[in-house]
């Protein structure tokens, strides 16, 4: 090889290091940038959960089944409000066949004395501007960006698991000097969460009067709120369209089809004023060519 040849071969191989050498700083810069973006995504999130200020936020409510979601006039969203490093949101669901909820597994909340989710009556007003009441919950949120366990029972009495998480909080308002504030409760009112205490149990029904072909579900379900019980009622027909009790007229809570009949056999929240007593009621069949008021008896016996 002459000098020529060899000044040549020098500058291809100095060319091929240098090549070489970019190539290994891109890689580093690369993966030095990779991890910063990683570190600076944790933090951001980190931030965004545990550095939340007070005030009223709209997020989105995510759920692991279609089977379980929100209202489609909240396209997603719940209302969150974040006070004194607590958070809860108010969610709005499809209409009044969930019954329930509990944060936690189904197996803790079918557990005698759980500390059940109450629902509230939502009205919502869709694109179109139709209005509908549906069943609304407030959920307490241990953090965001986070899946979390939440149990639902609906109107067929099984409990269901999911999980659910908030996301993507946006700031609307500041809390109000008031906001959250309630009134002081006894002790006995509230269990150890902060929420009001009630209790639920089962218990069989006793229905005498009519013809004695109808028939109620035993056992039914009582809810203790209070000092107050409620116990859900499903006649063995959907013909039963009103119930009175001492004059106060009850609505099913059944949702109707297009033609305006009830969707599943009719279901009542009955107040009851005690258990093993004998509680007299008027509930109105529409199984007839005219609509009959018909008197009953319901006993209520703790199982």
């Amino acid at each position: 090889m002459n000098k020529n040849e060899r000044k040549r071969t020098s500058r291809r191989m100095g060319r091929r290091a240098a090549l070489l050498l970019s190539f290994c700083l891109v890689g580093i810069c690369s993966g030095i940038a990779s991890a910063n973006e990683k570190v600076l995504s944790e933090t951001e999130s980190e931030f965004r959960t545990e550095l939340l200020p007070d005030g009223i936020y709209s997020a989105d409510f995510d759920t692991d089944s279609s089977m379980f979601s929100l209202n489609e006039a909240s396209e997603g969203k719940g209302l969150l409000t974040v006070k004194d490093g607590e958070m809860s949101i108010h969610i709005s669901l499809k209409s009044k066949k969930i019954l329930n909820l509990f944060p936690g597994l189904a197996q803790e909340a079918e557990k005698e004395g759980a500390s059940l989710l109450e629902p509230t009556t939502d009205t919502v007003t869709y694109s179109d501007g139709y209005t509908e009441e549906v069943f609304g919950f407030d959920l307490p949120v241990p953090a965001l960006n986070t899946e979390f366990d939440l149990a639902l029972i609906g109107t067929r009495g099984k409990w269901y698991d999911h999980k659910v998480s908030v996301k993507n909080p946006e700031f609307l308002e500041a809390l109000s000097e008031t906001e959250g504030e309630t009134e002081p409760e006894s002790e006995k009112d509230r269990n150890e969460n902060g929420r009001e205490a009630m209790e639920t149990f089962l218990a069989e029904v006793i229905l005498e009067g009519g013809s004695g072909r109808a028939f109620v579900e035993s056992p039914c379900r009582v809810t203790l709120l209070s000092g107050k019980m409620t116990a859900e009622i499903v006649w063995s027909s959907n013909h039963y369209d009103y119930m009175l009790i001492d004059g106060e007229k009850i609505l099913p809570e059944n949702e109707t089809d297009s033609d305006g009949n009830l969707v599943g056999n009719s279901r009542f929240l009955l107040p009851i004023p005690a258990l093993d007593e004998p509680l007299s009621v008027i509930a109105d069949t529409t199984a007839m060519s005219v609509p009959h008021e018909i008197a009953y008896t319901l006993t209520f016996h703790r199982k």
